[in-house]
């Protein structure tokens, strides 16, 4: 029953039906459910679908995210790459870790490359027995101080080829040595390369005087620790002179091993007592002394005692002559010494010489202002350091001689330590060596020899089988610049920058650069280094001839 007021209904209207009034309202009905219908469907797909991660998947692309602020839209930097050797350098900003940045890690080598050569000494030779300047960790025998040149202790008969074992047993007192690759500033390869070629030199074909360092490279390359850096944080030592690992070609009649030049040793850092001025995987160290103080009390006497020696001769000259090179200005100053009043010369031959007593060599330096150190066959002489030991000033006649090599242990403003007189001079020129040095006034050879003297610790290598207390000696100066070499690599490696413009013939030059140079440019020295346009030869006619000669003659000529 419905109940609507009577009053407003008209009696006309009640008793007359509407024809359309059940139609429209079937219509408005479907019209009001559709409506409801879309609604519903809008707000199912349109407001809860865009509010609701789990119900619309997510897909990741590789456009940099971006942040909102404000009316601002900022790109954020993608998350830096990982770099296997990070941990490494982040272990230097930890100051609670005294081994921070410091840390070597040492390859456990098979025995064949190191330890079997010395149960072998006597074939590391053709004419030396080799045998007793192994003994005492690489040191050689004592030396009896019957002529009271040298300290009662910590002297000893040291064979100037000897580096790779004095170095590889220092290395075994390092402090900060560590079994964690992650950790290591540097990677350290206990490789005898300088004894390993020396048994090997004459009457050997070329296979075998590679063997070893095919063998090396091999076993290299297949260690994790390569692939950090695939090398580039390796170094070894080799106690010989470059040219003995540079073999150019696969004649047989051509000189050494090819040790250098093998791919994965160009990635490597080869520490060497005479490196090329054209190659980069190289550098020079000191030759050894005969002193190997055992704490820091051994250097500093000795050094007071250089202080006040009387040193009556003006120059001297320990060394042969060289006939069979037209380029040596040996002979000359040879004949400048014997016609001098105030120069000493000690001739050396074949056979029993003075030259072979370390005692005579080292009373002479002793005795004088002046030591001149002119090249051999090749640029270096190891009487250059003795010389520097005795607190005598040297005379270089070629850059090569010491000033592009021994840059992590020299300084590079050679005039505060060194007189340089261009070999052109004295060949060419006849320039007289008394005259030259007469006219450094007495005060400015006092400073420079207290320079020289004070350049003593880091020229010698510390007795391997104890430690100094404060100073740093040779090693420790070779491994610091090792770790300084590999640190800044790899940091270039992160922030991205290369060496682009980096010429690898100019090697020497980079050595001479001040901090934060990275471009080398014409340099006074440039003729002394010129190449011949073939690059089959240096300057110095360093080819297999003359390497042979240096290996020959340093029988009769070890200083």
């Amino acid at each position: 029953m419905r109940r609507r007021p009577v009053a407003a209904i008209l009696p006309d209207q009640m008793e007359k039906p509407s024809a359309r009034n059940p139609n429209s309202r079937i219509c408005f009905l479907a019209t009001l459910s559709a409506f409801f219908w879309f609604l519903l469907l809008y707000f199912h797909f349109a407001v809860l679908g865009n509010q609701s991660p789990k119900l619309t998947p997510i897909t990741v692309t590789f456009q940099q995210p971006r942040k909102s602020l404000g009316s601002q839209t900022l790109v954020e930097a993608p998350p830096p790459p990982s770099f296997p050797f990070a941990r490494a350098l982040q272990t230097a900003l930890n100051k609670s870790d005294r081994c921070g940045g410091r840390y070597i890690y040492v390859h456990d080598l098979p025995s064949r490359f190191n330890e079997d050569m010395l149960k072998k000494c006597r074939t590391l030779s053709l004419w030396t027995n080799m045998c007793k300047f192994t003994t005492n960790a690489g040191l050689g025998p004592p030396l009896e101080n019957v002529k009271g040149v040298f300290s009662d202790t910590g002297w000893y008969a040291t064979n100037q080829f000897v580096v790779d074992v004095i170095f590889s047993n220092r290395m075994k007192q390092y402090d900060c040595l560590t079994q964690d690759p992650s950790l290591a500033a540097a990677f350290f390869v206990p490789f005898y390369a300088g004894f390993d070629i020396a048994r090997y030199l004459w009457g050997y074909n070329i296979s075998v005087r590679d063997s070893a360092s095919l063998d090396l490279v091999d076993w290299l390359v297949r260690r994790p620790e390569w692939k950090i850096m695939n090398g580039r944080d390796h170094f070894l030592v080799a106690g010989r002179i470059t040219w003995d690992f540079r073999r150019l070609t696969e004649d047989e009649s051509d000189w050494g091993n090819k040790l250098l030049f093998l791919p994965a040793a160009r990635n490597m850092s080869m520490l060497v007592v005479e490196s090329s001025p054209w190659n980069a995987n190289d550098f020079g160290i000191p030759y050894p002394t005969y002193f190997h103080p055992a704490k820091d009390d051994d250097v500093f006497i000795w050094q007071e005692r250089m202080r006040r020696l009387e040193r009556k001769w003006l120059f001297s000259f320990a060394g042969a002559p060289r006939p069979d090179n037209p380029k040596s200005i040996r002979g000359q100053i040879i004949d400048q010494c014997k016609r001098s009043k105030v120069g000493k010369l000690l001739e050396c031959d074949f056979g029993e010489s003075k030259c072979h007593s370390p005692s005579s060599i080292m009373q002479m330096f002793q005795g004088s202002l002046f030591c001149l150190q002119p090249q051999g066959d090749s640029y270096t002489r190891r009487s250059a350091f003795d010389s520097m030991l005795a607190g005598c000033i040297p005379v270089f006649f070629h850059p090569g001689s010491a000033y592009t090599q021994y840059t992590w242990h020299l300084p590079k403003n050679y005039t505060k330590y060194s007189v340089f007189i261009p070999e052109d001079d004295i060949r060419k020129r006849n320039v007289s060596i008394e005259e030259r040095l007469r006219q450094i006034p007495e005060e400015e050879v006092r400073i420079m020899r207290e320079e020289v003297i004070s350049l003593i610790p880091r020229l010698v290598y510390a007795d391997p089988r104890s430690k100094l207390e404060t100073l740093k000696d040779a090693f420790d100066v070779s491994v610091q610049a090792v770790i300084d070499k590999v640190t800044n690599l790899r940091k270039d490696i992160m922030e991205g920058r290369t060496d682009d413009n980096f010429i690898e013939e100019n090697s020497w030059k980079y050595a001479l650069l001040d901090a934060g140079q990275r471009e080398v440019g014409p340099h006074e020295w440039d003729p002394f280094f010129s190449k011949p346009k073939d690059g089959n030869a240096d300057s110095s006619d360093l080819s297999s001839e003359a390497a042979k000669n240096s290996w020959k003659n340093e029988q009769r000529d070890t200083s």
